[in-house]
């Protein structure tokens, strides 16, 4: 192809004699823009960006897709402002991708070139990937390393006016299918790398990331704390206040989470979930006969229940350090994906905590989102009581909590282990939030107060007098035939004989017990 263009001749007239402008040379040109664009923050922004122990946005994109099948858009950008030094794509790169055979939109903030800042340019691409993701149906991956928004580009009245949309940004437009979101926390993270993280249904940071509203170069002149990145939002932090899932080591590591995460999900909220093959489970059934002590107060680990409960190699934690007197992890039984819920009695005897009634809503309604059976192992003492309890909001957390329960359309399972008392049962997918089934073993004690608790509370003005009028001897014995009789109503016998519970099983048939009801809940669908 050729095209004219009017040249000047010496004498300064002009002349139209053809210069020939082929599409190699147009060619040429893009190629040229294509390097530059992937250029980021050039050698020295690289080698920077290296030292710190990230990698670059690139790299990590390698990392995370099926080898060759990145398919990037909006790699010309460049920022509304322009600088000497050139931002390439306005740091952020976007596209989509194959992970495990399966499309993936993803979204890669590049901070080797000015920090990863956004500013209005970044924000479209953003929202335009987001919107394909959305719109088409898969799930969206965030590899969050920014340090908020960039200056003068979002000062001003320009902050106003960012390509903003909170209907799509943050969630599904109405009447749009969720997708899942996951995000890697790679660094420190801030503003509206912050902002992504908190839409994502599951959070993997690396240990030498942090993730906070805004980072300490903005807390200090602000309100005078003087704090570091890890301080202010580093594993400790993010974990305890939910805003991170899981943390990692290395960037590799996230990536493999990330592609863990999403192999429980369906490409959106419209499809099943995916099925695997079976395993069996890594440890035998039969140990939950020892695994599990009948003393109520006695100490266990349930990770170890969930280890005789679903398929061998599958679980995936869920926020353990959120709430970490209750478990929740994915994972699948027989090949099928599920939310395994329990209480984990070395940590507050398992007790619920405001934090721990927010954590299982969000984690309930992740699996109804998705189309994951909920599975319930209750060994709970109860709902935290006291003044901490009420000013964290233990109310509030327990009535979301159980309408988010009664309120899920997915099959729904429980198995009392040892005790279920109180509000903490209910909690736990009790009778009155409609499970599909529910079980108790031998060992199981149901009521509404633990027994110790209970006869001080019912009987307190009997046992003070005959303390008073017949002794220490009296008071024991009266504590002791009390007890018995709170143990006998306690038991799973009676709950079984009136239909509170559908069955008393023995431990070694849980796994069979859940996924054959499971099946049943299903519609017999395998």
């Amino acid at each position: 192809m050729t095209t004219r263009s009017t040249v000047r001749d010496d004498s300064g007239g002009d002349t139209a004699e053809p210069a020939e402008v082929t599409m190699a040379d147009r060619l040429a040109v893009l190629r040229e823009k294509q390097a530059a664009a992937h250029a980021s923050g050039g050698p020295e922004g690289l080698r920077r960006h290296r030292e710190s122990g990230r990698l670059p946005v690139r790299e990590r994109i390698e990392l995370l897709v099926d080898s060759g099948s990145w398919f990037e858009i909006g790699a010309l950008a460049l920022p509304e402002l322009r600088r000497e030094k050139p931002i390439p794509g306005d740091a952020v790169v976007t596209g989509f991708g194959l992970l495990d055979g399966r499309r993936i939109g993803v979204i890669g903030i590049d901070s080797s070139v000015v920090a990863g800042t956004t500013a209005p340019i970044s924000m479209r691409k953003q929202g335009r990937l987001i919107e394909h993701a959305q719109r088409h149906g898969f799930p969206l991956v965030l590899l969050c390393d920014a340090d908020g928004g960039r200056m003068p580009d979002v000062s001003g009245w320009r902050f106003s006016g960012l390509p903003l949309d909170f209907t799509t940004f943050l969630k599904p437009p109405p009447g749009q299918p969720v997708v899942p979101r996951a995000a890697a926390v790679l660094g420190p993270s801030y503003g509206d790398s912050a902002l992504h993280a908190s839409t994502a249904h599951f959070v993997v940071m690396v240990r030498s990331g942090s993730i906070a509203l805004s980072g300490p170069s903005v807390v200090e002149p602000a309100i005078g704390e003087k704090v570091t990145d890890t301080e202010l939002g580093g594993p400790a932090a993010a974990t305890e206040a939910g805003n991170a899932h899981l943390v990692v080591e290395t960037e590799a590591d996230a990536m493999d989470a990330i592609a863990a995460f999403l192999s429980y999900l369906p490409q959106n909220s419209t499809l099943k979930p995916p099925l695997a093959p079976p395993r069996p489970p890594a440890r035998d059934p039969r140990e939950l006969e020892s695994i599990v002590p009948l003393g109520p107060r006695s100490g266990y680990d349930m990770r170890d229940v969930f280890a005789c409960i679903a398929d061998e190699a599958s679980v995936l934690p869920w926020a353990d350090g959120w709430g970490p007197s209750l478990l929740c992890a994915l994972a699948r039984i027989d090949g099928r994906p599920v939310g395994l819920i329990g209480n984990q009695p070395i940590v507050r005897a398992g007790a619920l905590e405001p934090p721990t009634l927010a954590k299982e809503r969000t984690f309930v309604k992740l699996c109804d989102t998705f189309g994951l059976p909920l599975v319930f192992l209750h060994d709970v003492p109860g709902l935290m009581i006291g003044t901490q309890a009420e000013r964290g909001g233990i109310l509030h957390g327990y009535e979301g909590l159980v309408s988010a329960i009664a309120e899920a359309t997915v099959p729904k399972v429980g198995v009392v282990l040892r005790k279920a008392y109180g509000g903490g049962h209910f909690a736990m997918g009790g009778r009155p939030t409609k499970p599909d089934f529910l079980y108790a073993w031998p060992s199981a004690e149901l009521g509404f107060m633990a027994p110790e608790t209970g006869i001080r509370t019912i009987h307190r003005r009997r046992l003070e007098r005959v303390l008073a009028e017949e002794g220490p001897e009296a008071h024991a014995a009266l504590v002791a035939e009390l007890t018995e009789e709170w143990i006998s109503e306690a038991e799973p016998w009676e709950a079984a004989a009136h239909l509170s519970l559908d069955d008393v099983i023995e431990p070694a048939r849980t796994r069979d017990v859940i996924a054959t009801s499971i099946e049943i809940a299903s519609g017999g669908l395998a």
